[in-house]
């Protein structure tokens, strides 16, 4: 059995069947999307909407950028 595989067992919670979710396995968060196919069923992490979750998301730059030589134009009289 490949590493990133491992057996669970099924189990009832009231009226729905339920799965023990091994600590390696865990989703972040609290909410997830399942959904069937090809004939298995998968677990997605909800992903988080919005600009700030994605800016989150990023890493920061570590990268220096050079100088660049960017002088004020010349003002113009108009009237």
């Amino acid at each position: 059995m490949p590493e990133s595989q491992r057996p669970v067992k099924l189990f009832r919670n009231g009226r729905n069947q339920a799965v023990r979710i091994p600590v390696e396995f865990e989703l972040p968060g609290t909410d997830a999307i399942m959904f069937r196919e090809a004939g298995r069923l998968i677990i997605e992490p909800v992903r988080q909407r919005g600009l700030a979750a994605l800016l989150d998301s990023w890493q920061p730059m570590t990268e220096d950028f050079p100088d660049i030589a960017d002088p004020a134009s010349a003002s113009e009289d108009i009237f």
